[in-house]
């Protein structure tokens, strides 16, 4: 009666919302303040003040701000986001190669519907945000997984290598990533880049890198993010203002497809077409018009430091190995016991909610979104003391 495909994916998917789902059931019996839930990356620092005042303004003075318009977005908003861009990244971006879109994963969804035929290949690589194989699966793709150097959590350039095919049509770059909060080093992009080059003369094809950056503006220690559209000729950025502006539920975001791609202006043609036929049909009116004006604001990045520093520090103390974040929100500490999926049945029992590394391809691990509350931190160190108490008994 149901899609075989969906009711299969049903028990492959995502751990992050059944986990999420268990701490409202936990939040039930002992209380919010019991309860150290560390599921999702759901900000918990409310937008900027600059941004609340120009959704007031915005609805109380700007007439049609609520209307349909060009499936790409308000060509005024395009002309903020590409002139925003190309002051950051060097790269000259006309307006005509942005898209406003339902956020990243919404962008992700159109850029693969727009370049995928069935049963070409796009690479990610280990560990990835959960959703990209069902993303790619729902515009007939492949999925091929490159393993990283589990040092680093870097790529690893040898296993790249040998993973791409004359079938590859893109890889997935997400950097700061979820769920390490690594950031790739330039370096390590400009060997991906040689490969690549190598790669396409080999197989004469051309294969798309696509940047997910719903984290590029939370970057901590003065780090410099690379620029993804000065590294790589065909490259798409899919962006989001969910976690730059605190605004993960109004589902705002933009791509961006670099001028030197061949027939970018077809390519151009397809996402806005895709968005349609896709059934988004345009990107929040309304939110446009709020990001837009809000191109050079950004949450407190100290807010994030301030935890990540908070609960790395206990973690490390208690035993636990894991890489510091350079950006993102989020810890990717090994388990302290060889089974993952255990180890965080485990802390259950303390009321601790974290996810499974196996949902990100990299089993034995385990993720913590710092982006709760201060005090749900603060609180939460008891019981990782008593989890890994317990685990070494």
């Amino acid at each position: 009666m149901l899609s075989q495909k969906v009711v299969t994916n049903l028990t492959n998917a995502s751990g992050i919302r059944a986990m999420f789902e268990q701490g409202e059931k936990l939040r039930a019996l002992y209380g919010a303040d019991k309860v150290f839930d560390f599921t999702l990356g759901n900000p918990d620092s409310e937008p900027p003040e600059f941004v609340k005042n120009t959704i007031k303004k915005l609805v109380s003075d700007d007439i049609g701000v609520h209307k349909y318009m060009n499936n790409a977005g308000f060509m005024d908003v395009r002309e903020k986001v590409a002139k925003s861009l190309s002051n950051e990244t060097g790269v000259d971006l006309p307006a005509n190669n942005i898209v406003m879109t339902c956020g990243a994963a919404g962008g992700l969804n159109i850029i693969l519907k727009s370049i995928l035929n069935p049963d070409e290949e796009v690479i990610i690589f280990a560990p990835y945000f959960v959703e990209y194989s069902f993303y790619i699966d729902n515009h007939g793709g492949r999925t091929v997984i490159v393993k990283s150097d589990m040092n680093t959590f870097e790529p690893d350039i040898g296993d790249l290598d040998k993973k791409i095919t004359s079938k590859t049509k893109a890889i997935i770059i997400n950097s700061p990533n979820n769920p390490t909060g690594v950031i790739y080093k330039e370096e390590t992009l400009k060997k991906i880049s040689e490969i690549l080059k190598n790669k396409e003369k080999e197989y004469n094809t051309s294969i798309f890198v696509i940047s997910d950056e719903p984290y590029n503006k939370l970057v901590y220690d003065g780090i410099k993010l690379p620029s993804i559209l000065k590294i790589f000729d065909n490259s798409i950025l899919g962006c989001s203002f969910s976690k730059s502006l605190s605004l993960p539920g109004e589902r705002i975001g933009f791509i961006a497809a670099n001028p030197k791609i061949k027939e970018v202006n077809l390519l151009m043609d397809a996402l806005i077409f895709a968005n349609r036929i896709l059934g988004f049909v345009n990107a929040p009116s309304l939110f446009q018009k709020v990001v837009a004006e809000s191109m050079d604001v950004t949450v407190d990045i100290e807010i994030y430091k301030k935890r990540r520093d908070l609960i790395y520090n206990h973690l490390i103390n208690l035993g636990f190995s894991c890489i510091k974040p350079q950006g993102a929100f989020y810890l990717f500490p090994k388990a302290l016991i060889d089974d993952d999926v255990e180890f965080v049945n485990m802390a259950l029992k303390y009321n601790l909610l974290v996810v499974p590394g196996k949902g990100f391809g990299c089993p034995g691990y385990f993720r913590i979104a710092y982006c709760s509350s201060i005090e749900t931190i603060e609180n939460s160190l008891p019981a990782f003391e008593a989890l890994a108490k317990e685990c070494r008994k």
